[in-house]
């Protein structure tokens, strides 16, 4: 979703995904550098965009003085800095940074005066939310709307960059929504399942429409703890008898492997800080069974309705319906999250904010609706792109989201992917957006080993390989065959952020890179996330005999960001602050000091044992051993930063009191 251009103080994105104006043309006309995707190429068009059919889409504006609120942003969460921690009000940010009312009101008679119906603009002056058909926006923006086969679907973009009248060039930042580039967003959480047609959800269009997800069990025999059980019975793998994989740890195991207990005996349990959670659509279970959940699984820790809340966005009647996306299947996703955040900061609100669908538009909405109105102090999100080729028009928007946050001491987490390094599925290496961009926190995943005691046993980069036993052989032989990780590597699209300068080592910053220039390096931390040593999780689900709440092991860097989250809202209740944008904090302990666990790759794996259904044994059992730290690709786990677990993870209460 982006390009390049090194950063330094200002952490500016590259070349034209700074906040570029539209470029003056003939005719009056401006250009929008980048806002017609490269995937819009005419051998790729299906049919035209027919030219009733509505399009709803947004108009972001400049700021009026980007380099100011970068290098505010750089002030406030820069511990050397004299105004560090010295967070400005979401008022004081519109006042000094956001587009003037006349600007906006400019924008607004030009939509009008074209025919669009106008929606509100938000708080903080960040956008103007147009509706109108598709003709109408052909004629404003003089391009041509077609349908384009693109990853499987087919999706809206125009024949050409976007204009705008030469008046407005130095008001519009970008426009989102008139093509459909979006909608490729997906939640990172994984299962890990032996048989990934058993994980198949339901399509729908819309949050009231959807039914719960399809049912998932995990079968046995598993352990309650690592190494609690070892599988004797079957072949050995690599010379060695495996233990069963954990059933699913539970949040107070969590929360004594990173030393939240011990801040708990202090009185810090997260109270005081609310987590928001992003996702799209909203689960209507979602309150009854984390409730539930935590009764079965945490009850001294229940979930009060005065903790939960949640606003979620309908869809826009009338809309197109985004049929690529797999509403039942976020409601999974929402689960996972409210109940890790909850699980490990116990005494924190959550704030659950459902976008209308899964298109960026929707998130985006989401996720300024959180920062305009500083709703929470920290928002951990669980979803992203496959890999950063995405519309520049995006890549800007979301970066002045995040840059708002950051001036508010908001701490932004985004999960950094669960395709370890993307080659599999873009040919080359790559890390996924959001969690590339330079003023978000991306949190990778590592597999972790919880002993009896509650203890961390170890903690190694998750990169999953797969060996299934079949007759008696396992398939592939050691390492397996790559069965998902923590994304990672060097971005092309941003570059290297003051907080990364003499902390990632040159020979990963200058990755995917050309003439020595170098990289932003995904992740920035990382916690627990790979599905064969995971999390339990209650929900509501449909089985064969009807629809009904039950538990099973999850994993996927969207349980490594709710987990850091709660951590880090543990923080705030132990040192009485609010962190907001961690990263120059966390580069400058690094990994060489207690704070941070170095984690290194280990030697292990694990037995699993699943149902072939999903559900039960009834169309029999698949074995398999799941290697914890797979060394075939081009992202490793290595001694101090590495790009699969960046940093570390949090090492306990002194993670806790030196952040």
């Amino acid at each position: 979703m982006r390009r390049s251009l090194i950063v330094f103080l200002s952490l500016a994105v590259a070349g034209a995904l700074t906040a570029t104006p539209a470029m003056a043309s003939a005719q009056g006309r401006a250009d929008i550098p980048q806002s017609h995707p490269q995937w819009a190429d005419p051998a790729a068009k299906v049919a035209d965009t027919p030219p009733s059919s509505t399009v709803d889409f947004r108009v972001y504006l400049n700021l009026r003085d980007q380099s100011g609120a970068e290098s505010a942003a750089q002030a406030v969460s820069d511990p050397h800095s004299p105004a560090f921690r010295r967070y400005l009000s979401p008022d004081q940010v519109r006042d000094r940074f956001a587009a003037s009312d006349q600007t906006v009101s400019a924008v607004r008679n030009w939509l009008s005066s074209a025919g669009f119906h106008l929606g509100v603009v938000p708080d903080n002056r960040a956008y103007v939310t147009a509706s109108g058909s598709a003709d109408q926006v052909q004629r404003a923006f003089a391009v041509k709307l077609g349908k384009y086969s693109v990853k499987g679907q087919t999706l809206r973009a125009a024949d050409k960059n976007l204009s705008v009248p030469a008046s407005l060039s130095g008001a519009v930042l970008g426009v989102i929504g008139v093509d459909q580039a979006t909608r490729l967003f997906k939640p990172d959480h994984t299962d890990g399942l032996t048989n990934p047609d058993a994980a198949v959800t339901q399509q729908a269009a819309g949050p009231s429409t959807a039914p719960p997800s399809k049912g998932f069990r995990n079968s046995g025999p598993c352990s309650a703890y690592y190494g609690e059980k070892t599988d004797t019975t079957d072949p050995a793998y690599q010379g060695k008898q495996l233990p069963y994989a954990p059933c699913g740890y539970m949040p107070a195991q969590l929360r004594s492997a990173y030393g939240l207990d011990q801040a708990a005996r202090l009185g810090a349990d997260g109270k005081g800080t609310t987590i928001a959670i992003v996702d799209a659509f909203a689960s209507p279970t979602i309150y009854a069974d984390a409730s539930e959940y935590a009764r079965r699984n945490d009850p001294a820790h229940p979930l009060t309705k005065a903790q939960f809340k949640q606003h979620i966005f309908p869809p826009t009647p009338g809309q197109e319906a985004p049929d690529q996306c797999d509403a039942s299947g976020w409601y999974g996703e929402e689960t996972l999250d409210v109940e890790a955040a909850h699980g490990l900061a116990p005494g924190a609100h959550i704030l659950y904010v459902g976008g209308a669908d899964c298109q960026d538009l929707s998130l985006d909405t989401a996720l300024n609706y959180v920062v305009a109105g500083h709703k929470a102090d920290i928002i951990s999100n669980s979803y992203g792109d496959t890999g950063e080729d995405i519309p520049a028009d995006e890549v800007k928007a979301f970066n002045q989201i995040s840059l708002q946050a950051v001036l508010e001491g908001i701490g932004v987490y985004f999960s950094s992917g669960d395709n370890g390094d993307e080659v599999a599925r873009l040919g080359s290496p790559s890390p996924d957006f959001s969690a590339s961009a330079p003023w978000v926190t991306a949190v990778g995943g590592t597999s972790l080993a919880v002993g009896k005691d509650g203890r961390r046993l170890f903690e190694t980069g998750w990169e999953t390989g797969k060996s299934t036993l079949t007759k008696g052989v396992y398939t592939p032989g050691f390492p397996g065959a790559f069965n998902g990780g923590a994304g990672g590597g060097t971005s092309k699209l941003f570059g290297q952020p003051f907080y990364q300068k003499g902390i990632v080592p040159d020979a990963l910053s200058t990755k995917n890179q050309t003439g020595g220039a170098k990289g932003r390096v995904v992740p920035d931390i990382s916690a627990i996330a790979d599905p064969n040593t995971g999390f339990l999780v209650g929900q509501t689900q449909t089985f064969p005999d009807g629809a009904y709440y039950d538990q099973y092991r999850i994993g996927g860097t969207s349980l490594a960001s709710p987990v850091f989250a709660g951590v880090m809202a543990v923080a705030d209740s132990l040192d009485h602050v609010h962190h907001g944008f961690i990263n120059p904090v966390l580069y400058q302990l690094t990994s060489r000091t207690s704070a941070i666990n170095d984690v290194q790759h280990v030697d292990g794996a694990v037995q699993r044992v699943d149902f072939v259904n999903g559900v039960d044994a009834s169309a029999g059992l698949l074995t398999s051993a799941r290697v914890l730290d797979y060394p075939n690709l081009t992202i490793h786990t290595t001694n101090g930063y590495d790009d699969v677990t960046g940093l570390g993870s949090p090492s306990g209460l002194p993670f806790l009191l030196l952040v």
